[in-house]
């Protein structure tokens, strides 16, 4: 397991180049502004026709469908390290998250080998493979993000699954919020503002111990004030 995390630049040289797929969605915005602040200088891959965030400014935009695996690839190098904030949005199109939550994070783990990117954060969600769950109704979402999962453990790349709670829009009590940490499968409802699932995220990828776990992550007012590297220090290693 690497034992070297992802300095946001010195004065030995530039600050890395961060990843970030999904960019323009309620998360993936709020992960680029967040690495943004943190010195990482930062690539936001976006659908061709989506819409631009305010979040984003600052950041290089890269317009491509994660299909294109030519393209996927040339936005990546270059860069230390993929944030996969993507996920597949309510449509009529069943078919959605098979293609979002399962095949593009596959398409999206080959790219990194093809480009040289070891290090991934995949934001998931709780519940993540189970059957029987109201979420599933919108086509097999939770077990299609499952399958996507799975691909990611096996890719070879150094992995992080953060598996947040019901995502919430707020952002007006954060500094009351604890954030309640597990293993997977160990929370089953609950949820957390999306700027702390992006701040997860970014502290995963300074986290070696977070590489090859699946985290789970809900917030409440009172939850012990944790930082991701203090909770990981409590944790016995993965097997």
């Amino acid at each position: 397991m690497p034992s070297t995390s992802i300095s946001t630049g010195s004065a030995a040289g530039p600050a890395p180049c961060l990843a970030v797929s999904g960019a323009s969605g309620k998360t993936g915005w709020r992960v680029v502004e967040e690495a943004l602040g943190r010195g990482y200088r930062v690539k936001a891959l976006l659908r061709p026709g989506s819409e631009v965030p305010e979040g984003l400014q600052g950041a290089e935009l890269i317009r491509l469908e994660l299909t294109d695996q030519a393209a996927l690839e040339r936005a990546l190098e270059g860069t230390v390290a993929l944030v996969i904030a993507t996920g597949a949005r309510p449509s009529v199109d069943l078919a959605g998250p098979l293609k979002v939550d399962a095949l593009a994070i596959r398409q999206q783990c080959a790219a990194c080998r093809a480009a040289g990117v070891k290090r991934v954060v995949l934001v998931s969600s709780l519940c993540s493979g189970r059957w029987f769950h109201p979420l599933n109704l919108f086509g097999l979402i939770l077990v299609w993000k499952r399958v996507g999962e799975r691909w990611l453990e096996a890719s070879g790349l150094d992995w992080t699954v953060v598996r947040p709670g019901g995502l919430k829009e707020t952002e007006d009590d954060l500094d009351a919020q604890g954030i309640r940490y597990s293993g997977p499968d160990q929370q089953e409802s609950n949820s957390i503002p999306r700027r702390l699932v992006a701040r997860v995220c970014l502290e995963a990828l300074d986290a070696p111990a977070s590489i090859g776990r699946i985290i789970e992550v809900t917030s409440a007012a009172g939850v012990e004030p944790l930082s991701l590297e203090q909770w990981l220090a409590r944790q016995p290693q993965p097997a």
